[in-house]
């Protein structure tokens, strides 16, 4: 069944934000298909689009990579932000933090936030 360009785009990009999650997290491509039951060659395909990822993959994927399924299926990053050249390097250590911070269970977010908010009240004094 052939695919059309806005199919062939969307594969592209999934597979594009399925790789950097995967990065992220430190996971290699082996490992995730591992985890996935696939090979290494299809976990390669499916990040470079030349492969479509079942869709009953998906949630695996995503818990896998720390990621919901709105994450890796919707391009909500606008065009202008495509357009502009990326920062290369390391995230600062701040935004590193927070993303740890926002796969950690609600309880221990609420733990972390109360720290938070009790070392900023000392410092507003």
């Amino acid at each position: 069944m052939a695919i059309s360009d806005d199919e062939r785009a969307f594969f592209i990009e999934l597979g594009q934000r399925i790789a950097q999650r995967r990065k992220d997290q430190g996971i290699t491509q082996m490992q995730l298909a591992e985890l996935l039951g696939v090979s290494q060659q299809a976990m390669n395909s499916f990040e470079k689009g030349r492969r479509r990822v079942p869709v009953s993959s998906l949630p695996a994927i995503a818990r896998a990579v720390g990621a919901t399924l709105d994450e890796l299926i919707v391009d909500d990053e606008p065009p202008a932000a495509k357009a502009a050249p990326k920062k290369r390097g390391p995230a600062p250590k701040i935004q590193q933090q927070l993303e740890q911070l926002s796969r950690l269970p609600k309880a221990k977010q609420r733990a972390v936030m109360q720290v938070l908010d009790s070392v900023l009240a000392q410092a507003d004094h």
